[in-house]
């Protein structure tokens, strides 16, 4: 079976690891093509191979100053991969709470336990 292509959407085209990394780079700013090599520490065309990819689902722009390639990040399609994973926030929330519930409980039989052994003495 073929593989789908990573271009259909945010979704695939941030599966890929190296994908995301850019999109961290970019979040900061706009930065041309050869700080993103540098910072990634990929081969040229690499790094341009997964700036198209991102450009297809349009997750980044690109300009041109002078000879230089600028890039930055387009946040509007990551709305959908928001979207879908604020679904999950409340089942998060809700397991986090617990945990601190269980680490409050935890804390205080330290504090229990500690104030016992120094009546000992």
């Amino acid at each position: 079976m073929a593989r789908a292509a990573t271009t259909t959407d945010a979704f695939n085209a941030v599966a890929e690891p190296r994908r995301r990394q850019i999109l961290d780079l970019l979040a900061a700013g706009e930065r041309p093509v050869n700080d993103i090599v540098e910072l990634l520490g990929l081969a040229q065309p690499q790094v341009s191979k997964h700036l198209r990819v991102l450009r297809e689902v349009d997750l980044v722009h690109v300009r041109d100053e002078g000879r230089q390639r600028m890039y930055r990040i387009n946040a509007a399609p990551l709305k959908s991969i928001h979207d879908w994973l604020r679904k999950y926030e409340q089942a998060w929330n809700a397991r986090f709470d617990l945990m601190d519930d269980v680490l409050d409980e935890l804390r205080e039989d330290e504090l229990k336990e500690a104030e016992a052994h120094d009546g000992e003495h």
